[in-house]
């Protein structure tokens, strides 16, 4: 199995966790541990941005544009394949070095623009004057007038990130939507269709099996043909037990814990990867002898450990 979990319980550097059945999906056959860790974060917020947020219908789009910004990262990796797989839209995407515009165009963008000019003047080298779709997964509150200006009206406006402040109300005149995408409100609030997550994983695995079956890799440069779904891999990945023993070694605190990014080899055991960082440890506990001379109002700080 391989799943995201939830960000309001621990258990992130657990050996064995218990997850609710309904966000846990079938991992890849075709994918090691490691490979299939990378997916469900990505894959989930992908998925859930073009087809439930957007209501972009599968096999649907005809003569529609979607437009992703930041197109290169994990989750526009994925929104790349996915809408050009499942859906007619046209797919541009954005990216701003020749590396990561070979790979958007590798992924199944049709076309690759840069967004550090102006986009409008990108996507008038195309032909293209206005989209129906926007995707914006980073920097959203700078692009986001360029963005009003070319959304078609009535058109939408996906994003996942966080912007300090946009003004609502420059949507107004076009009646343009704004959806928000958070991959762990299902987990999160137990919603009705939380089953959803458990379907559309394992829809994943069966796309990136079919990739496998067709030939292609998911590892290393990939391939110009469109293939149902590519997963990419964090260089140096390694198991929880692993990375505990070398952070340890290292002299670091063992309660450093690892990012909500894991799947189980088995239905109770699972690896971790991803970033690191520092967590708060528990109180430790104080002995009941108090140091002399303690003020009476500082007298928490005076217990003996």
């Amino acid at each position: 199995m391989y799943y995201a979990g939830v960000i309001d319980r621990p258990g992130s550097n657990a050996e064995y966790q218990l997850v609710d059945e309904r966000s846990v999906g079938r991992k890849p056959a075709s994918l090691d541990d490691a490979a299939a860790a990378a997916l469900p974060l990505t894959a989930i917020t992908a998925w859930e941005l073009l087809f439930d947020r957007l209501r972009i219908a599968e096999g649907g789009g005809e003569g529609q544009t979607l437009l992703v910004i930041g197109a290169a990262g994990g989750v526009g990796s994925i929104l790349v394949q996915l809408a050009r797989r499942l859906t007619k839209l046209t797919v541009i995407g954005t990216a701003s070095r020749p590396e990561t515009q070979d790979w958007v165009q590798a992924m199944g963008a049709h076309h690759v623009i840069d967004h550090t000019r102006p986009l409008a003047e990108g996507l008038a080298r195309l032909g293209i004057t206005q989209v129906d779709h926007v995707a914006s997964l980073t920097h959203t509150d700078q692009h986001y007038a360029q963005l009003v200006e070319l959304l078609a009206p009535q058109g939408q406006l996906g994003l996942i990130d966080d912007p300090g402040q946009i003004d609502v109300m420059a949507l107004k005149r076009k009646a343009l939507s704004l959806h928000w995408e958070s991959m762990f409100t299902r987990p999160l609030y137990r919603t009705a269709d939380m089953q959803r997550q458990h379907e559309l994983l394992n829809r994943v695995a069966d796309l990136v099996d079919a990739l496998e079956d067709q030939g292609f890799t998911t590892r290393g440069r990939p391939s110009k043909a469109i293939s149902p779904i590519r997963s990419t891999v964090p260089a140096g990945a390694i198991s929880i037990l692993a990375a505990r023993s070398r952070w340890t070694s290292a002299g670091r605190s063992r309660r450093s814990f690892g990012r909500l990014l894991r799947v189980a080899s088995s239905p109770a055991i699972s690896t971790t990867i991803g970033r690191r960082y520092r967590r708060r440890p528990p109180a430790p506990r104080l002995s009941s002898l108090r140091r002399p001379g303690c003020p009476a109002r500082r007298r928490r700080r005076c217990w003996r450990r």
